[in-house]
C-alpha cells in the first residue's frame, strides 16, 4: 500500500508556476489564457528607444482576470488583477512574495489591519484593495520596467 501511495504521489500533476521577475505563469487548471497582445512603448526621446512588451491575460476559474506584463526578454515585470476573488499572491509574486509579506506586516503594524495595501519598496511595488466580490491590484518591479513603460501602464 505504501508503494502505491508513493507512486500516486510521484505521478500527481502539480501545476508549474512562475511569477513576477520570472517566466509567465502556466495557466492553472480551469483557467483560460487569451491571445497575447504586443505593445511598443515609446519613450519621450524617440521611437527608436521603444520597448516591446507583451500583455498576457489569464482568466482564472474564479473569474479573476490576471494581466502579466512580459518584457521582450520573456521576464514578467508587472502583474495586475481584477475580479471577484483575490488571486494567489504567493504564485503571482513568486520569489518576491516574502518581500511583499514583510512590507505588508510593516504597513499593518503602522496603521492597523484594514484598508487597501500599498507596499512601496525600492525593488517591489504592490497595490491591492477591494471588498468581497470585487478585488483589484497590481505589482511591478520598478527596476525592470522597460524604457517608455510607467507604473500607470500596469493595469
Amino acid at each position: 500500500m505504501a508503494l502505491i501511495a508513493g507512486v500516486v504521489g510521484v505521478c500527481a500533476v502539480v501545476p508549474a508556476h512562475a511569477g513576477l521577475g520570472g517566466d509567465p505563469l502556466s495557466a492553472p487548471q480551469g483557467a483560460t489564457t487569451a491571445k497575447a497582445v504586443v505593445h511598443a512603448a515609446a519613450s519621450g526621446a524617440s521611437a527608436s528607444a521603444a520597448s516591446d512588451y507583451t500583455v498576457r491575460t489569464t482568466t482564472l476559474a474564479s473569474g479573476t482576470v490576471v494581466n502579466e506584463y512580459v518584457s521582450s526578454a520573456g521576464t514578467v515585470f508587472g502583474i495586475a488583477w481584477r475580479g471577484p476573488r483575490m488571486p494567489d499572491l504567493a504564485t503571482l509574486l513568486g520569489s518576491y512574495f516574502p518581500q511583499y509579506q514583510q512590507g505588508l506586516l510593516a504597513q499593518r503594524t503602522a496603521r492597523g489591519g484594514r484598508g487597501p495595501v500599498s507596499v512601496q519598496d525600492p525593488g517591489l511595488v504592490v497595490n491591492s484593495g477591494g471588498h468581497m466580490g470585487s478585488f483589484a491590484g497590481s505589482a511591478y518591479l520598478p527596476q525592470s520596467l522597460p524604457a517608455g513603460v510607467s507604473a500607470s501602464d500596469i493595469q
